[in-house]
Formats: structure tokens, C-alpha cells, sequence
């Protein structure tokens, strides 16, 4: 049996996606078989591709195989075609006609869009799939055939069943094997990959010098979600390069060929299958220094603040809990302390802040409520101030999920360039992206 990467080669497949692998794993195995394969992806996934894969390793790879799109034939003709149908059977059957099962039978029928099957076609189907037998429309004659069916669909047959669209029946005999095709944006590994074969292939065919990304481009054109899967990436290719003068594209440059992107949202959330180690302590020692430092600066912009607008000190229980940052005041007793114990060069003073309305900005990574200042003149100098202590939450998570946060706002969404901001690994990042539910 072939292996994954000359399979590829064979076919025309890009891409070191582990789903992708797994897919074809799955096609492979089952592909010695005559078991029925229902197919299930987004539409332009290459689901196609996957049936040509089952019928080319089977042992039916020297008979005839066809694709059938059941949602393009009309309710009316599709059983005439599937089936065939006899002279006069109605109006316009002036001959008799072998339908496909008849016409490719010993080889493989594809039946794409299997969704869109009217009922009774499904019941028909449901019958050849059981016994091998069917009759041609007009017709009383029942007719055996051997036709392995590859059935594929892009929506969920299970919803279908609840909305009586589809026969459970058929579900679950068409559902043999099952092979999910994974969308472009599961597989983001592969889409750079993808994209440089299609300008390849293009410059080839029109005779012209292929384009080439800048980091920026790339990094867009992973984050962006794909609707249109493959199909969509090829026809952008295509058209970046038949259309763009400049064979070095930066990210604005592929705006202009993909609007879209402008509010396409970043996609932080896992893989499915991925699976994360549990590396808390990288990110908690980063957030517990980082919390240190913010809590020494908020003390010295209260006490720069006392300093600035000639403020009479607090009493001693709450500059206790502020003389571990009070060089000049060390040694020296809570009731002698006064004003020129805090130099403004020392705490960091701003000269230009106003004093009516001090405005507070730590510049560290975890956010903390002001220390506010509130007191009023009496006989031309002040009194005692009161202080109001504005609690935030301490909760380790709270601050956790608050820096995690910021540092995603501070590189755009961009994981990589965040978690080297955090300090942690790139998949430390994403379990807590996903445990956040960012």
C-alpha cells in the first residue's frame, strides 16, 4: 500500500495538516473495501478528491467511475437518470435509457450533495444499497447491479433527518465510514503552502513571475477564516496574480484583492485535537512580578501626590504599610515624618500633572483603581486628607485572564508575538485563550 506522502504527490494534495492526514489514513484503509463512505466537509474542501483516492486504491480502479451532483439534477429526472427509464415511461422517453447503475455497474458511483436527494430517490437508493437491485422507471422489471457508493455532503443529514428531509434509514446505511475533511482554517499550517502552488501553477500557465508574500501578507492570509475553503484560496490566487503589477505583496497590498480581511476576526481559539500541558507557573511568575511593580508605583504616585499639593501626612497605620518603598524615611519615627522625606525625583513626580485632577498611569500590565485623595481648605491651609481605598479584584484569574488580554490588544490578535510578551509558550497561550473563553 502506498504511503501518505506519495498519495499526495499522486493526487495533487498540499499540506501536513495532522487532520488532513487523518482523512486520508481513513480513505486509505477503507479504499480495499466495498464498504459505502459517506464524505462530510464544507463545501470546497475537496471532497471529490477523496472519492478519486477510494476508487483509485480499490479493486474496482479498472472500471468506470462517475460524479453525480444530486442537488444539480431536477427532482422530476433524477430518478430516469440514476435508474434509467423505459420507452414511454413519459413524456419525451421516446427510447429506453440505462440509468447509472446500470451503465457503470462494477465500478463506483459518487453522489455528491447527497443532502439535497428528493425522498423517494432515497428510497430507491436505500434498496440498491441493501440488495443490489432496482428498476428502471416504466418498467417492472427488477435489474441487479454491483456499484460501490461514495456519498458526500456539506450539511448536517443528522439535522435533516429531525426536519424530515432525509431517511434515517439511508443515513445510517450510507454511514458506514465516515471521513470528515477538515475546513481550511482547521488546517491554517497549510495555507501558505497551498497559495504559493496556485501562483506557481499560474505563473506557469500565463507565463509570468510569481507572486511573493511579505510576512505581514501571510500572517493575513492564515488569519483570515476561509469561507470558500480552497476554492476561495485558489480564485484570490488567481487573481493576485493576473492583477497585480507588483510581484512582492504586502499585507495592504492584498486588502485591495481581499477585502474581507478588514473585518475578518482573528481566530485565537485551539485546534480541536490539540492538546495543551498544563504550564501554569510560567505565567503566574510573570503576573506576580508584574503585580509587585504595579503596586510600588501606585504607592509612590499617592505619596508624589501628597508631596505635590503640600498635603499634611496620613497617620502612621497607613504609612506603615508604605515604608518598604521610603528610603529617605527609613529609620525615622511615623509622627516626625514630613513632606521633605519624599523628594518628587524619588517617586517619580510628573511636574506638569494637574493638581485638581491627578490623572494616574502605572504603565505595567495589570490594571489597578486609583488612590483618591479628597480634603478641603480651612483658614487658608489644609486638613487631614482622607483616603479612600478603591478595591479591584485580587483573584489570581482575574488578573491572569486582564493580561492575557491586554497583551492580545497590544499585538493585534497575533498569538506568537503575545506569548514571547507573557513570557509563556505559544501553547500555554492557547489552553488559556480557550479556558478564558476569550
Amino acid at each position: 500500500m502506498e504511503n501518505l506522502q506519495s498519495i499526495k504527490q499522486r493526487f495533487g494534495i498540499v499540506g501536513q495538516s495532522e487532520l488532513l492526514d487523518r482523512a486520508l489514513s481513513t480513505a486509505v484503509r477503507v479504499s480495499s473495501t466495498d464498504l459505502s463512505v459517506l464524505i462530510t466537509g464544507e463545501s470546497g474542501v475537496g471532497k471529490e478528491v477523496f472519492s478519486k483516492i477510494i476508487h483509485a486504491l480499490s479493486p474496482r480502479k479498472h472500471e468506470k467511475s462517475i460524479a453525480i451532483n444530486c442537488g444539480a439534477i431536477p427532482e422530476g429526472t433524477i430518478n430516469s437518470e440514476l435508474f434509467g427509464h423505459e420507452k414511454g415511461a413519459f413524456t419525451g422517453a421516446t427510447n429506453e435509457r440505462k440509468g447509472y447503475f446500470e451503465t457503470y455497474d462494477g465500478g463506483t458511483l459518487f453522489l455528491d450533495e447527497i443532502g439535497e436527494m428528493p425522498l423517494d430517490t432515497q428510497a430507491y437508493l436505500l434498496r440498491v444499497l441493501e440488495s443490489g437491485e432496482f428498476i428502471r422507471v416504466g418498467s417492472s422489471k427488477v435489474l441487479r447491479t454491483d456499484v460501490r457508493i461514495i456519498a458526500a455532503t456539506n450539511v448536517n443529514l443528522e439535522d435533516y433527518i429531525k426536519k424530515g428531509k432525509f431517511r434515517e434509514d439511508l443515513y445510517y446505511r450510507l454511514n458506514t465510514v465516515s471521513i470528515k475533511v477538515p475546513s481550511l482554517r482547521e488546517r491554517k499550517e497549510d495555507i501558505y503552502m497551498l497559495f504559493r502552488k496556485f501562483c506557481i501553477d499560474f505563473s506557469e500557465r500565463y507565463q509570468i513571475r510569481p507572486i511573493q508574500l511579505d510576512d505581514q501578507a501571510r500572517r493575513m492570509l492564515e488569519t483570515y477564516s476561509w469561507p470558500g475553503n480552497i476554492r476561495e484560496l485558489k480564485n484570490i490566487a488567481e487573481k493576485v496574480s493576473i492583477l497585480s503589477e507588483d510581484r512582492h505583496l504586502s499585507g495592504e497590498t492584498l486588502l485591495e484583492f481581499l477585502p474581507n480581511l478588514r473585518s475578518q476576526p482573528v481566530s485565537l481559539l485551539p485546534k480541536p485535537h490539540e492538546e495543551t500541558p498544563m504550564q501554569e507557573r510560567e505565567i503566574l511568575y510573570k503576573l506576580l512580578f508584574d503585580m509587585k511593580a504595579d503596586l510600588n508605583d501606585l504607592k509612590k504616585l499617592v505619596l508624589g501626590l501628597i508631596r505635590s499639593n503640600d498635603l499634611r501626612m496620613p497617620d502612621s497605620r497607613t504609612l506603615k504599610s508604605l515604608e518598604p518603598i521610603l528610603p529617605a524615611a527609613a529609620g525615622t519615627p511615623f509622627s516626625a515624618l514630613t513632606p521633605a522625606h519624599f523628594p518628587l525625583e524619588t517617586l517619580d513626580q510628573e511636574p506638569d500633572e494637574p493638581e485638581d485632577e491627578p490623572s494616574i498611569s502605572t504603565g505595567s500590565a495589570m490594571p489597578f483603581r486609583p488612590v483618591i485623595l479628597t480634603g478641603s481648605t480651612e483658614s487658608d491651609s489644609l486638613r487631614h486628607s482622607k483616603v479612600e481605598v478603591l478595591d479591584d479584584s485580587l483573584r489570581l484569574e482575574d488578573q491572569e485572564k486582564s493580561l492575557i488580554q491586554r497583551a492580545l490588544r497590544k499585538f493585534n490578535g497575533r498569538r506568537k508575538e503575545a506569548a514571547q510578551e507573557l513570557g509563556i509558550s505559544e501553547r500555554t497561550l492557547y489552553r488559556k485563550i480557550k479556558q478564558y473563553n476569550l
